[in-house]
């Protein structure tokens, strides 16, 4: 239990990522603690700033006006802007540009819970003019500034249930816990998509989000996913992107070079978190009481390692491997030419082998199975 101890997160403090001439964007889903960092950050500084958000519909109109008559004037006598939830005003991307480039001696730092619509905005009109950076819930390093190695293994299950969501892991008692992930899970997890002009059937999504909960860690057959939901495969798709972006799943596709008979054409997705994928079946049993312990095993394990790369820079294309014979790894990364095979392991009964016909067709790689006892040497600095 962590209790409500404050953490470091891994982008503290923002001072080293922020630059004259460049717009400094912080993304996430919502409730990781964006808000948090920013003002973490603006409690210490000695720069004149002025704090907004995106939801002030005045700023909406200043931000959106693409006018210089208004958006210089808005930032007339500060050192730094600040934005919250920057997603929410219209043509955002274009008034930054005008800020930058008429002010080039001006600090900024804008927030958004939605990628794709924050992106979408910023991303033509700031091509060489910001610098990007993902928040995630908690990760195991982030709560090593506070723990040792074996208390985290202690805490293991807690983060298995429930996720590492900062307001849930600080959450004292199991009821706490799950009424703060079903908030999540209720009032925020598709808000972002929901608000999107397209997207207009919640019970369609939050269905297709439980059928993937049951299905971590597997390949998924748009086709099956739509007879399910009464949808056809191209809204499925579209729901499936939508979610990627929002930062609810991440998907992982098949791996192949070599092979006739590997398995490229179905996908796998994963959740962000473990405490939201439980909270849309329902399910916070303990680990003695599941039968579904692999694939939260192997859904944390994906989702650790992705937080080390993002926050060690570690860049790296991810994919998992199986074959039309049954032979499989759960996780491929792909880094510097060179190919890691993570096989997760809640409890192995015997030995795990490398798979004949990867290790024949792939001999330069590696391959690691991970399990409670050494998954810190994968996602720990």
């Amino acid at each position: 239990m962590y209790n409500s101890i404050m953490f470091t997160r891994e982008y503290e403090p923002l001072k080293q990522y922020l630059h004259e001439g460049k717009v400094l964007l912080i993304y996430g889903p919502r409730r990781v603690g964006k808000t948090t960092i920013l003002q973490n950050y603006l409690n210490g500084t000695q720069l004149k700033y002025k704090l907004d958000t995106g939801d002030n519909l005045r700023t909406q109109h200043i931000l959106g006006s693409q006018e210089f008559k208004e958006i210089l004037p808005y930032a007339e006598g500060y050192e730094l802007i600040a934005i919250d939830e920057a997603q929410n005003i219209p043509n955002i991307g274009m008034a930054l540009k005008i800020l930058v480039d008429q002010r080039p001696d001006l600090k900024i730092i804008v927030t958004g819970s939605s990628s794709f619509e924050l992106a979408g905005q910023v991303g033509e009109p700031l091509t060489g003019r910001k610098r990007t950076l993902t928040l995630y819930p908690l990760s195991q390093s982030e709560l090593l500034s506070t723990h040792n190695r074996f208390e985290l293994k202690e805490n293991l299950e807690d983060i298995l249930l429930y996720g590492s969501y900062p307001e849930v892991v600080m959450a004292k008692t199991r009821k706490e816990k799950v009424a703060a992930l079903m908030e999540i899970a209720n009032s925020y997890l598709v808000k972002d998509i929901l608000a999107f002009d397209r997207i207009r059937n919640s019970r369609q999504l939050i269905n297709l989000l439980k059928l993937l909960a049951f299905q971590v860690g597997s390949e998924v057959s748009l086709s099956e996913l739509g007879t399910q939901l009464g949808m056809d495969h191209k809204s499925v798709q579209r729901y499936l992107d939508l979610l990627e972006k929002a930062f609810v799943i991440i998907r992982l596709s098949g791996f192949s070079r070599n092979l006739r008979n590997e398995i490229t054409k179905k996908e796998k997705y994963y959740f962000m978190d473990n405490g939201i994928r439980n909270a849309l079946i329902a399910q916070f049993n303990g680990l003695s009481q599941r039968n579904d312990i692999g694939q939260l095993w192997e859904n944390f394990f994906f989702i650790e390692r992705l937080k080390y790369r993002e926050y060690n820079a570690i860049y790296a294309n991810h994919y998992f491997w199986r074959t039309y014979s049954q032979q499989e790894i759960d996780i491929i990364e792909e880094r510097d030419g060179r190919l890691y095979g993570y096989e997760c392991k809640w409890s192995p009964k015997k030995k795990v082998k490398i798979p004949k016909n990867w290790q024949s067709a792939y001999p330069e790689s590696d391959f690691h199975v991970v399990t409670p006892e050494n998954y810190q040497d994968f996602v720990l600095p």
